[in-house]
């Protein structure tokens, strides 16, 4: 039973923090505001790298080109990159309040689609998520606020908490605030219109560029007040985030359990570790690790202890 495991790719950002180090264990610098780990990324300008087996020092690009049938299945094209982006996002500050385009409008503008989902890993007492609008309001309104740098009263905020999960699909107005550890399960897409900033500067001491028009040819003014799902360790398998994009499920073992994900010759999948430690075979993927099982394995998911882990399955090949 083969698995994929991959380096992690750190970011600065300016509302970066030290949650890599203290939640997840890892070794990052810490004069540096780590905000982003790119866990499982096949992008021009980024590459994760297998960190074991025999296609140790593959990237994920490689992996597809030349073993596509083992990896993704055999009606996979071969020059299709990987549909989905990996990440978790520590927040010591507020991200910058944010849309990204639905497809209809990324081909207009010349950008790429982007629905996602955020897994709520640990949130501080005072941590919050903006997702969608406030009730009534409309683009007039909206757009009024926003040139009165008002925006945020007339944002849907709700407060978070550790297990919280939503579906931030295109066109939904959104912002992390401070507090928040989060997986964040994507499309594979970078382009995120800024519509407000809190009036700070970037890493490089300047404001960060600001997208209005595009922003307001993207949110969808219709959306009003979404609400997380409230994740249970009662329940074995839970069902998070259900997309024509994507799928994906929550699952609670008890000790010494195991847990078949999938036959040989189905999709591959994506497994995400948030509590805990699982063994495949002989590998284990300690809390905050990711995994691909690819489409010419079983997957049959081992816990010694109590254990939590996402399986994000059902993506498909996407065209942007």
């Amino acid at each position: 039973m083969e698995i994929y495991k991959f380096e992690p790719i750190y970011k600065e950002r300016v509302w970066g923090g030290t949650g890599f180090s203290k939640k997840l264990n890892r070794s990052v610098p810490d004069n540096l505001k780590i905000g982003e780990s790119w866990e499982i990324v096949d992008r021009d300008e980024d590459q994760s790298e297998v960190t074991s087996g025999k296609h140790k020092g593959f990237t994920l690009r490689q992996l597809i080109a030349d073993h596509s049938d083992y990896l993704m299945g055999p009606t996979w094209p071969k020059d299709n990159p990987f549909p989905l982006l990996i990440k978790w996002l520590d927040c010591s500050e507020r991200l910058s309040l944010q849309v990204h385009p639905p497809k209809e409008i990324s081909d207009q503008l010349g950008g790429e689609p982007k629905t996602e989902n955020w897994y709520v890993f640990s949130a501080t007492p005072q941590a919050g998520l903006f997702v969608g609008l406030k009730k009534n309001v409309d683009k007039g309104i909206f757009t009024e606020a926003l040139n009165q740098n008002r925006a945020e009263k007339f944002c849907h905020r709700v407060s978070s908490q550790d297990g919280d999960s939503i579906l931030v699909k295109s066109g939904r107005i959104h912002a992390i605030d401070a507090g928040n550890l989060i997986l964040e399960i994507q499309q594979n897409s970078d382009t995120t219109y800024r519509v407000f900033d809190w009036e700070r500067v970037g890493l490089d001491g300047k404001p960060r560029t600001l997208h209005i028009d595009q922003s307001l040819k993207c949110i969808d003014f219709a959306d009003y007040e979404p609400m997380p799902i409230k994740t249970s360790p009662d329940k074995a398998v839970q069902c998070l985030a259900d997309s024509e994009l994507f799928k994906i499920f929550k699952h609670s073992t008890t000790a010494d359990s195991s847990t078949m994900l999938k036959k040989a010759n189905e999709q591959c999948i994506i497994i995400s570790v948030i509590k805990g430690e699982i063994s495949i075979d002989d590998e284990k993927i300690g809390i905050g690790e990711q995994c691909i099982s690819p489409f010419g394995e079983e997957c049959e998911v081992r816990c010694k202890d109590e254990s939590s882990f996402l399986v994000t399955r059902d993506f498909h090949c996407q065209t942007h």
